[in-house]
């Protein structure tokens, strides 16, 4: 049996001001479709200017919504070929 090898890239970027960061997470999958999804960060007034949290925050938050997204395309093709209605499992 032959494998083929398959890879996905990400682009995470970041927009930044004084109390607020918006990550936007994009990914381009196999078939030149593109998924996008969005995460915000906002710093509470008495925390430390710390703009790697927020990225990592806001970061994480549009990676979840990118993988929700990218369930639900899946499960949507899925019953598109079925004709059936698939159950996501979300973990």
């Amino acid at each position: 049996m032959m494998h083929t090898a398959v890879g996905w890239h990400i682009e995470l970027e970041f927009e930044e001001d004084a109390g607020h960061t918006r990550a936007v997470a994009m990914v381009r999958l196999g078939d030149g479709t593109e998924v996008r999804a969005h995460g915000r960060a906002t710093r509470h007034s008495v925390d430390a200017n710390q703009p790697r949290v927020g990225e990592e925050i806001a970061g994480a938050r549009a990676l979840n919504e990118l993988a929700m997204r990218l369930l639900t395309k899946a499960h949507d093709e899925i019953d598109a070929d079925s004709g059936r209605t698939s159950h996501p499992i979300h973990v």
